[in-house]
């Protein structure tokens, strides 16, 4: 996979394609929209239509994401490693709350 997201980027270029990733994030979050939520919806709480289309808005930007984590040569340990201490951090806020 890395190989061919590469080949994607280096196509055509980061700058373009940073243009693009804004575009399958407002697809993403239209995907999330398109369910009515409100304050009780809780995980899984959500019906296969929908986890589907959500599904698919996340696979293309998390596609855009990887173009980007490989072409700045980012390690998956690094991204981790950083996803864990901010979790970590608001899960601190949380309990201070």
């Amino acid at each position: 996979m890395r190989e061919k997201l590469c080949k994607i980027i280096n196509h055509y270029g980061a700058l373009k394609q940073l243009k693009y990733i804004q575009t399958e994030y407002f697809e993403l979050t239209e995907a999330i929209l398109d369910k009515e939520y409100d304050e009780y919806t809780h995980f899984g709480e959500i019906e296969e239509k929908y986890k589907y289309h959500i599904a698919e808005e996340l696979a293309d930007v998390l596609v855009m994401l990887k173009q980007f984590q490989y072409f700045y040569d980012i390690k998956d340990s690094e991204v981790e490693s950083i996803m864990d201490y901010k979790i970590n951090r608001q899960l601190k806020r949380i309990e201070e709350e």
